[in-house]
């Protein structure tokens, strides 16, 4: 027989990292047509019109484009980057979000499933992603990157507008706690060892449960509240004071509105409270089934995702008078929160002002260079970002957050 016949088709590891590459190929083209939907998101939310309709067309001329004009990033190189009719120049921006997002979608499918446990990749999810699979951990999977693409076409559409709009932070949320309920429900796998927790999220009890059930009541008894004109809105008379042309610094009345803000938290406050009261009162040995466990430690980073940034809002705008932080900001952090739990948007909290002075460093040194004023961004943008380097640089995260929490003893 001659040699090569006798010689294995594939190696043992090809045929372990062929499935694995054809499913993150398979991953990559969802993601660029979930890039090529956020720049529809990011160029037809701020101007307030559908996402849905009309079709894609050409901005100048109006020319529809054709379904194969239309694939995320192919479509333009074969357009060679010009309308078909007009010939006008199309925005390389467009391709470049959908691999950009395509990217993501596929490294973070690689990093959480595929990747060495061993390696500095391998510690960014852990052992929970790679014992259940995709097959296993598929809702997990669609929460983490429907947070990214949130955190994309936020940070365009903020960058550009100095606005959250609230249907890309509320998507975000619905999906959060959408994801993880699907999560939740699905049978433990006949593969997965049986000890392996239904949730990667950190581990919630008894009395945080309460606590978000009750503060969770005291949300919609607000809303409801703040619907029927029983409590005011905040910023109610903002446009009589403030131009769209002028600084969100020229409103007199910032203190007075963080009474209104104050008295629609106090629901919530007043569920938490007497929730956690009554979930601590639980034996700590009951069971608790894994649906609840799971929307507990999403409830729980929704909470204290949004208390952050709204505790800054309302100290910082009662201390200096004006407003001084945006209620997207606190509804993206919240958002990321549901995704993450409640550890990270602590985390994402303490590092993104360190992306802020980052920028302002960097945007005044080229525009120190290029002899022209840097382009300012607000703050949105940075608490993205961090949120990105928590989740990808988890382990040098922790690595830091160990060793300020537990410094070597000095010798």
């Amino acid at each position: 027989m001659p040699a090569f016949l006798a010689m294995p088709l594939m190696s043992d590891e090809l045929v372990i990292w062929l499935p694995k590459l054809v499913t993150a190929a398979f991953v990559f083209a969802f993601g660029a047509c979930v890039g090529s939907f956020l720049n529809v998101v990011v160029h037809r939310v701020p101007a307030g019109r559908s996402v849905v309709s009309p079709p894609s067309r050409c901005p100048i001329c109006g020319a529809m484009l054709a379904w194969h004009d239309n694939l995320p990033i192919i479509g333009w190189l074969l357009l060679r980057g010009r309308c078909r009719r007009c010939r006008h120049p199309i925005s390389i921006e467009y391709p470049a979000i959908e691999l950009l997002v395509a990217i993501l979608f596929a490294a973070t499918y690689l990093i959480l499933f595929a990747s060495d446990p061993g390696s500095f990749w391998g510690r960014i999810g852990g052992g929970w992603w790679r014992q259940l699979g995709f097959a296993g951990a598929w809702p997990a999977f669609g929460v983490l990157m429907a947070m990214v693409s949130g955190l994309v076409a936020a940070t365009l559409i903020d960058a550009r507008t100095f606005l959250i709009p609230g249907g890309i932070t509320t998507t975000m949320i619905l999906v959060a706690f959408g994801g993880w309920s699907l999560q939740g429900l699905l049978p433990h796998p006949s593969w997965a060892p049986s000890t392996l927790p239904a949730h990667p999220l950190p581990p919630v009890g008894w009395t945080a449960v309460g606590l978000v059930i009750g503060a969770g009541l005291g949300l919609l008894i607000a809303n409801l509240l703040l619907l029927t004109g029983r409590i005011p809105r905040s910023f109610a008379d903002y446009d009589d004071y403030v131009t769209d042309d002028e600084p969100l610094a020229e409103y007199p009345h910032g203190r007075r509105e963080m009474w209104k803000e104050l008295l629609f938290l106090a629901p919530v406050l007043a569920g938490g409270v007497v929730g956690g009261l009554t979930g601590a009162r639980v034996a700590p040995e009951t069971a608790m089934p894994d649906l609840l466990a799971v929307l507990g430690a999403a409830g729980l980073g929704f909470l204290v995702g949004g208390a952050l940034v709204w505790g800054v809002r309302i100290l910082g705008t009662l201390g200096f008078g004006r407003e001084a932080m945006g209620m997207g900001d606190v509804h993206l952090l919240a958002a990321v929160g549901a995704a993450l739990g409640w550890v990270d948007p602590i985390r994402v909290f303490f590092i993104a002002p360190f992306m802020a002075l980052a920028w302002i460093a960097v945007s005044r040194l080229v525009a120190s260079v290029r002899g022209r004023e840097g382009h300012e961004l607000p703050y949105g943008p940075h608490l993205a970002m961090a949120t990105l380097v928590v989740i990808y640089a988890r382990p040098l995260i922790e690595q830091v957050q160990s060793f300020i929490l537990h410094p070597p003893p000095t010798p």
